[in-house]
């Protein structure tokens, strides 16, 4: 396959720039050479190489940024998204797209699925599921990856910033009331590729909407904790745990963002392992 890939210097994208290889010739333009808030130099991208497939991890992932500046995340998120479908669409091209828990308010009692109505509570959930519709209305073969609490060893995430305040204080404050699945990137490349080699897009009925996170849940506290656990330190340090009242933040985080992942492996027979297991081979240390 061509295959179009954004978002490579992301922690999914970097992931995928390698899992991808291994179906086809990946295009991966770094942001200066596509910038994706221009839509003519968007289009003009997609129509020059002409990809059979796009695979677009790219995303405005500010989510309290996005609150008092809610036009770039609109654009990178809902608008960047449509205009990639369109013009899938024109070349009779496939596309994988990843959203996120934050479409949902957290306000379930159980894990969501894919069925479950999405009620984002701020600007960032609503654009990215604006994206998520906007796919789906192009009426190309496509899948759009749900995934949580995004984790790796490079970018900006939970993991590498509690790591860095380890070094730092000796005392954290880590929400404790807020439950999800911790989800390494590279576990979401290596899926993606494994569901893409079963090539999905030859059956139409395939295309919607799956749940990818790792098995497990957790809170904030515990992941810290977890983290903690294998983090090599000369010093002592206390978490603890506190309500998410107790950190106030421009954007409302679900207090639920448990995605059920059950659609994925009865259709694609892949499952993540537990988050757990994942965080310890992230870190390399069992």
């Amino acid at each position: 396959m061509n295959i179009l890939l954004t978002g490579v210097n992301g922690q999914v994208g970097w992931e995928l720039r390698r899992t991808l290889a291994t179906l086809g010739t990946v295009t991966a333009p770094a942001r200066q050479q596509l910038d994706l808030t221009d839509e003519q130099a968007l289009r003009q991208f997609i129509r020059t190489t002409r990809p059979q497939l796009i695979v677009n991890p790219a995303a405005h992932t500010a989510v309290d940024k996005a609150e008092s500046e809610p036009e770039p995340a609109r654009t990178l998120n809902a608008i960047a998204p449509a205009i990639m479908a369109e013009e899938a669409a024109r070349l009779g091209a496939a596309m994988v797209h990843y959203s996120t828990d934050y479409v949902f308010d957290g306000s379930k009692s159980g894990a969501y699925t894919e069925t479950d109505t999405p009620n984002p509570l701020g600007v960032y959930g609503a654009t990215k599921l604006a994206g998520e519709q906007a796919i789906a209305a192009a009426g190309i073969p496509h899948l759009i990856l749900r995934t949580s609490w995004v984790y790796g060893l490079r970018g900006g995430n939970f993991l590498l910033t509690m790591q860095r305040l380890f070094q730092e204080r000796e005392q954290l404050n880590i929400v404790a009331d807020q439950f999800g699945a911790p989800t390494w990137s590279r576990m979401i490349a290596e899926a993606t590729a494994q569901i893409l080699a079963q090539r999905p897009f030859e059956q139409q009925s395939l295309s919607g909407i799956y749940n990818l996170t790792s098995a497990g849940t957790t809170s904030w506290h515990a992941f810290a904790a977890a983290i903690l656990e294998r983090t090599a330190l000369e010093k002592s340090v206390t978490l603890n745990p506190i309500p998410a009242t107790r950190y106030p933040t421009p954007a409302t985080r679900p207090a639920n963002s448990v995605l059920s992942s059950d659609k994925l492996y009865k259709v694609f027979g892949i499952a993540l392992p537990h988050w757990e297991t994942a965080l310890a081979l992230c870190l390399d240390k069992p």
